[in-house]
């Protein structure tokens, strides 16, 4: 398996290649050159626990740069840290299947990526003896789970940007409490976008990227989009379990199109499911492109989901290379419009193919809080971003759902206690932030700024 960039701008690249890049030097995203086809494997696969299922995800993506072998000892120890033996166990809540996605370290679905991901930095790196710096933005969850990810691990440093006060305070604490020598977390003065906006501005500087070796964590790094399509073939086989003959339908709350680029790809791959529901918060760029094709920014409003306040979903150009044919100049063209004028043009024919796979729905603030209120009325509590998911497959009314729950409610304190009148139990590794060390750096939102930490830090 080789990888092409959406822009078309670079030869075909090895899968461990890839993973240290992370963006393409032509400024595109990676993607396999072809999708493997999974559906006359079904059988064989539904049996798997989670691992040894991932692993089998897993081996045409990598197998040009590893042994199977070596593929199973990495991913046995990246989930090895996972409090729930079945790493992502699909339960029933109510009249809805709830696929719970924060057994791991950070207690949000990111750890599933980010723990796969930085053991394969580890590995690659220590088989080529080279170092990495890796530097990423966060609305809130990517920035704890990569940190956790590569903390203390030889030959890599990371630097991740958060916008100032715009996360959870637990989430802040998640990532500003290790104090490993190799973590460096900078709150920038601005939003989201702009984290995301001057990490691009750093890799497209290629005479600085090259200096100082930069890596990606953010899913615009290929593997973090890989690791995540295990588990809707996981999702799926133990939905059938108990409903079978019936055919589920994912509901992903997303903000960066990441997790349900990744249902996209399963899909691609032969799993029978049916139209994939992209859940939003007021923030609805995605939910809008999906249902009236208009793919346009406005400003970023702050809301009790946080990590899905954003307005530049860098993974909606995967893809838009799809729905654009694999044409890496037009997709090209497209993006240089849209950074000038903030839309993106869609003809009907692809607006009408984007309906053949997606759903959209936004939801408003107070739906995300009557959601977690009536199902914690019910015995099970949300958090806000698995509470969009929720409502928005209820809105739509869909039949046979797998709601995505993608943190623990503890992570989103005023939005639980906002709802329900009373704090969410807190796990004793989030109780435990309260009393830790911190640290931080703060920065304007330039790439000059970030760029002199980088330099002044590894000087």
């Amino acid at each position: 398996m080789k990888y092409i960039s959406t822009r078309g701008g670079v030869a075909p690249q090895s899968f461990s290649n890839v993973v240290l890049e992370g963006l393409a030097r032509d400024g595109g995203l990676y993607l396999p050159e072809t999708t493997p086809d999974f559906s006359s494997k079904l059988d064989s696969l539904k049996s798997l626990n989670y691992q040894d299922l991932a692993v089998e995800i897993f081996t045409p993506f990598v197998e040009d740069c590893m042994s199977k072998g070596e593929l199973k000892a990495l991913v046995y120890k990246s989930y090895e840290s996972f409090t729930d033996t079945a790493i992502t166990p699909l339960v029933k809540v109510n009249d809805i299947h709830v696929l719970e996605l924060f057994h791991g370290p950070t207690f949000a679905f990111k750890d599933l990526a980010l723990q796969f991901l930085g053991n394969l930095f580890e590995h690659f790196l220590t088989k080529e003896g080279r170092k990495l710096n890796i530097l990423g933005a966060t609305s809130g969850d990517t920035g704890s789970a990569a940190i956790y990810g590569v903390r203390g691990k030889a030959g890599i440093d990371i630097f991740m940007l958060h916008p100032e006060g715009r996360v959870s305070p637990v989430q802040e604490r998640q990532m500003t409490t290790v104090t490993d020598a190799n973590v460096h977390n900078i709150a920038v003065k601005g939003t989201f976008d702009d984290c995301q906006a001057l990490v691009k501005s750093c890799f497209n500087d290629l005479e600085f990227r090259d200096q100082y070796k930069l890596g990606a964590v953010n899913s615009i790094n290929w593997a973090r989009v890989l690791a995540q399509i295990s588990y809707y073939f996981f999702a799926y086989f133990r939905f059938l379990e108990k409903n079978p003959g019936k055919t589920p339908r994912f509901s992903v709350p997303t903000g960066n199109f990441g997790d349900i680029f990744a249902g996209y790809m399963a899909k691609s791959m032969g799993l029978p499911m049916g139209k994939l529901i992209l859940a939003t918060n007021s923030n609805d760029i995605l939910s809008r492109a999906v249902i009236n094709g208009d793919y346009s920014t406005k400003d970023v409003t702050a809301t009790y989901s946080p990590s899905m306040d954003i307005q530049l979903a860098s993974n909606f150009e995967r893809y838009l290379f799809f729905l654009l044919n694999k044409d890496g100049k037009e997709l090209s063209s497209r993006m240089e419009a849209f950074g000038k004028t903030g839309t993106l043009p869609l003809s009907d024919e692809e607006k009408a193919k984007i309906k053949l796979n997606f759903d959209g729905c936004a939801v408003s603030e107070e739906e995300t809080l009557a959601t977690i209120k009536a199902h914690h009325e019910k015995g099970y509590l949300l958090d806000p971003h698995s509470a969009i998911g929720i409502c928005a497959a209820k809105n739509l009314k869909a039949e046979n759902p797998i709601c995505l729950a993608t943190a623990h409610p503890a992570k989103f304190v005023d939005a639980v206690v906002k709802a329900t009148g009373a704090e969410p139990p807190k796990p004793e590794a989030i109780a435990a932030l309260s009393g830790c060390e911190t640290r931080l750096a703060k920065s304007d939102a330039t790439v000059t700024a970030i760029q002199g930490i980088l330099k002044d830090t590894l000087a």
